[in-house]
């Protein structure tokens, strides 16, 4: 069978035999066994409705097995006979262009290469899903085989509930991952739900079928890594010899030594995954890969002698690290941490003392043991960055929920008031003041085509538009624009790409329109050999509401409210979204966050030209308005600006108020 025929097969007409996972890859912990007899039999009989009666027999014995073995119904049976990976858009069976890139979006998101458990359809963070199972991968790429210009199909945490008429200004795929009712939204319910496959963590861009392999957070981590260094260094000095203390080489995190790299440091980076740090050094994006914590301790001082940039990892824990590192006296100018703690319990955080094989025997067999373990560690780890930071680190927290964690098992991360933390989150510091209020956010493409030579040609473009606009752009936003200038120019030679021929770089309102318009009208005169998929992190300007990270800098009391996200995802989906998607969890865990993305394809129409105009003007500018009405600083400058140039955009703007009038009341 060819690979179009099984995609428009969906479910196979004859039961497949059965299959094992691959020991060659990596896979997800075994999930907490939290099922009671009748819901284990409930979480059975929901896997087999996908599947004719006469297989239920048979099929009924090998999911309990799975749950009981995994801890989740992932019908590894089903898994496809073809490779999975981002195929050029013209080889996928569908009926129109638009459903052909999404089946590419999909097919990028569990690209072994790519993918942190891909048989488990798991993309990064340690729970970030596409789907719960293979059949719901079936169904979603067939679906998306059949769909017309007419139609909706529209995803339930992973299920693909159907196929819906609509009109051709509508999405043509509406997802939503993990929308519980709010009493419902606490680890444990993840953890039920998930088991008795109801409901996902969809992460960001795992469950919307955006993310790009590690390069979208190696942007990202760049220019956090970068102004965290501005913000200890003497005005032109460099971060050359300089280290940058970090943790987590798995999915988004695994990012961080090729963004030190590009930042200009010596990047030293703790994983407990021994595949993980492997599959990274394999992959070029860490230089060398110490077992020894004496030789990488060694290592590190030749660095900083001969002040190099190189990036350096560790398979082990990261709180030895902290603690040698101390006690050797080597100084940490910057430091964090990337491991996934928002979902702490799960395999998100490993703790010190224990291998990572005992701490995954423990996650399934002695969770509260585990849960434990952790947060003793959390205490200890902070105590040694305590440490560091009384010698003059900058840490920073990178919006992983470390602080959050670390607060909750009762390590020493909170300020005099007992309430705020002592350590910034880099939202707070770098990000928000600095990007998010200015509109400036992760704006990513995809080139269909799979061709460099179209990527290349991308680069180019988006580099002329930024150029272009750096000459009559305000001094505040200048720094912006020089970094993501230097960022495009050198992306090719950094080597990002992983999987699709995808790129990223931060761009405002005004960059991503004319950025868009560009790929646009190469389609169109056949400069690009095929359409462009538009997108971004939901972690940007008005995608997410998550009041320790991505709105960690909203201080008028309303960073616990989701309506920005919310009206973000409504927005974009009546502007001209080709897919749209809203998330409970992304980031910084289930229950802390509501976050939601947009895909968009650049087909060379006048129809594409129209949609990019006003969806992109919104997408950022919804996000603006709100930062201003809470009244930063930045985001009023930028909001003034626009409502200048854009007479059909009137928003309300808030009264600043003179401190002495609120001090004279008390």
């Amino acid at each position: 069978m060819t690979f179009q025929e099984e995609i428009v097969q969906g479910i196979p007409g004859e039961m497949p035999p059965k299959k094992r996972p691959d020991p060659e890859l990596s896979h997800a912990p075994k999930r907490k066994a939290i099922l009671n007899r009748q819901e284990q039999q409930l979480a059975v009989r929901n896997a087999l409705r996908y599947f004719p009666r006469e297989w239920h027999g048979e099929l009924a014995k090998e999911f309990f097995e799975e749950l009981q073995e995994y801890g989740r119904i992932y019908m590894y049976r089903f898994m496809p006979e073809h490779p999975v990976y981002a195929r050029p858009i013209n080889e996928y069976p569908a009926r129109i262009t638009q459903a052909a890139a999404i089946m590419l979006m999909i097919q990028n998101n569990l690209d072994p290469a790519i993918a942190q458990h891909p048989q488990e359809l798991i993309t990064y963070g340690g729970n970030g899903a596409v789907f719960q199972n293979w059949a719901q991968y079936r169904l979603t790429m067939q679906y998306l085989a059949l769909i017309t210009e007419t139609q909706t199909l529209h995803m339930y945490s992973g299920h693909p509930m159907g196929l819906f008429p609509s009109s051709a200004a509508a999405p043509r795929v509406v997802i939503t991952n993990g929308m519980m009712i709010p009493n419902y939204s606490k680890p444990d319910d993840w953890e039920r739900y998930n088991a008795l496959g109801v409901t996902q963590y969809g992460q960001m861009t795992a469950g919307s079928y955006m993310y790009i392999g590690p390069q979208g957070i190696v942007h990202g981590t760049t220019i956090t890594v970068m102004n965290a260094f501005r913000k200890k260094l003497e005005k032109g000095a460099t971060p050359q010899g300089r280290i940058f203390l970090t943790s987590g080489l798995g999915g988004m995190s695994g990012a961080q030594p090729k963004a030190g790299s590009i930042a200009g440091c010596i990047t030293v980076c703790a994983e407990v995954n021994p595949a993980a740090a492997h599959k990274r050094h394999q992959q070029g994006w860490v230089d060398e890969l110490f077992e020894d914590i004496s030789a990488i301790v060694a290592r590190t001082k030749k660095a900083v002698r001969e002040k190099e940039i190189v990036s350096l990892a560790y398979i082990g824990n990261v709180v030895h690290l902290w603690e040698r590192f101390y006690e050797e006296e080597l100084f940490v100018t910057v430091g964090s941490d990337q491991t996934s703690l928002h979902n702490p319990w799960s395999g998100g955080y490993y703790p010190a003392g224990i291998s990572f094989d005992e701490a995954n025997q423990l996650i399934a067999n002695d969770p509260e043991q585990f849960r434990q373990k952790v947060q003793v560690s959390l205490v200890r780890q902070v105590d040694a960055i305590n440490k560091h930071v009384a010698r003059g680190t900058y840490f920073f927290d990178y919006g992983n929920a470390f602080l959050l964690e670390a607060g909750r098992a009762g390590a020493d991360v909170f300020a005099d008031n007992q309430t705020n933390f002592k350590y910034p989150s880099y939202v707070q510091d770098i990000l928000g003041p600095m990007c998010f209020d200015y509109g400036f956010g992760p704006f990513r493409w995809v080139c269909t085509s799979g061709k460099e030579e179209d990527l290349a040609l991308t680069d180019q473009l988006a580099l002329e538009v930024l150029q272009a606009i750096r000459q009559t752009a305000p001094e505040e936003i200048q720094q912006q624009l020089e970094d993501n200038i230097q960022w495009i120019a050198e992306a090719a030679k950094n080597r990002l790409v992983v999987g699709s021929q995808a790129r990223i770089l931060y761009a405002d309102a005004e960059g991503r329109i004319k950025i868009a318009r560009a790929f646009n009208e190469a389609v169109r005169d056949g400069r690009l050999q095929a359409p462009v998929v538009l997108g971004r992190d939901h972690h940007d300007v008005s995608g997410t509401d998550s009041p320790y990270r991505e709105t960690s800098n909203i201080y008028d009391g309303s960073r616990f409210t989701a309506d920005m996200a919310v009206h973000n995802v409504i927005g974009d989906s009546f502007r001209g979204a080709s897919w749209v998607s809203v998330h409970n969890g992304g980031g910084v865990g289930w229950g802390e966050v509501i976050n939601g993305g947009f895909g968009m394809v650049l087909d060379g129409t006048d129809a594409a030209e129209q949609k990019l105009g006003s969806l992109l003007f919104y997408d950022v500018n919804n996000g603006i308005a709100r930062r201003a009405w809470a009244r930063n600083t930045g985001a009023i400058q930028a909001l003034d600006r626009e409502l200048e140039r854009s007479p059909q955009l009137i928003v309300t703007k808030a009264s600043l108020v003179d401190n002495r009038i609120l001090e004279s009341l008390f």
